[in-house]
């Protein structure tokens, strides 16, 4: 946990957090869903922050994370036309 320690209680609401996050992501059909490694890493920051309350911790690294994938800084460049040959 990026070798931050926490309580044993902690970690036991940063674990249902992340399955509720699990669980949200597998009903997200459709849509493009953050990996779960970067749903983990928010409910960690969230926790070293000082949250403890799994909803709060799951709805906010949901958010974050689906943020981060909507207002990606690189997104990718607009396809470009495609040719015009001259008639031959």
């Amino acid at each position: 946990m990026q070798g931050r320690r926490f309580d044993a209680e902690t970690v036991r609401l940063m674990g249902i957090a992340f399955e509720m996050a699990i669980v949200a992501l597998q009903q997200a059909e459709g849509a493009v869903a953050p990996t779960r490694d970067a749903v983990a890493q928010q409910i960690i920051k969230l926790a070293v922050a000082g949250e403890r309350d799994p909803e709060r911790l799951c709805d906010a690294a949901l958010e974050t994370c689906f943020q981060a994938i909507v207002t990606d800084p690189n997104p990718l460049p607009p396809h470009a036309s495609p040719p015009t040959h001259p008639d031959f």
